[in-house]
């Protein structure tokens, strides 16, 4: 019996390694942090691997993919670890994505993905310009939706550096 009630009260797993960033959200010392670092990381290796235009493709499909996925693994998640848990990093996977996707074409994209990544975590802590009303909503999708905000305006910074720059 006891090992049925163990059972019973955990999260499930598959929710568990979504939200958790594929773990990353166990990371003790800021696990949003480490959510993105790992985000950004796998956008590293695609880049490797493929030409800039499917890798822009490919970010915007997991942009897409991960938000849907992050705000039913958060909904699963939040009976266990309450509203807005700091496990829960997929958020920050999607949110820096989206100023990754700035860096996918051109030149320089490892500096611009530094970049990106620098820019979102400064407007994701921050959390200026309607962010902060975002995340004091309840709820999976706003838990979702103050990072892909905070994202969005990463993004327009880098697109503003790289005009600004001429990369």
């Amino acid at each position: 019996m006891l090992f049925l009630q163990t059972v019973m009260n955990r999260p499930p797993l598959l929710s568990v390694v979504i939200g958790t960033g594929f773990g990353a959200g166990f990371w003790p010392w800021g696990p949003g942090t480490a959510g993105a670092v790992v985000a950004t990381l796998l956008w590293y290796v695609g880049m490797l691997l493929v030409s800039p235009a499917v890798l822009l493709v490919a970010t915007a499909a997991a942009v897409m993919l991960f938000t849907a996925l992050g705000t039913w693994a958060t909904a699963r998640l939040q009976p266990f670890w309450g509203d807005d848990p700091s496990r829960v990093v997929v958020d920050e996977m999607v949110g820096v994505w989206l100023p990754l996707m700035v860096a996918s074409v051109g030149s320089h994209r490892e500096a611009l993905a530094v970049a990106a990544l620098l820019l979102f975590r400064f407007f994701d802590i921050v959390k200026p310009l309607g962010i902060r009303a975002l995340d004091r909503r309840h709820g999976a999708i706003w838990v979702m939706l103050d990072d892909v905000l905070a994202g969005i305006y990463s993004a327009v910074v880098l697109v503003a550096l790289r005009f600004v720059a001429g990369v």
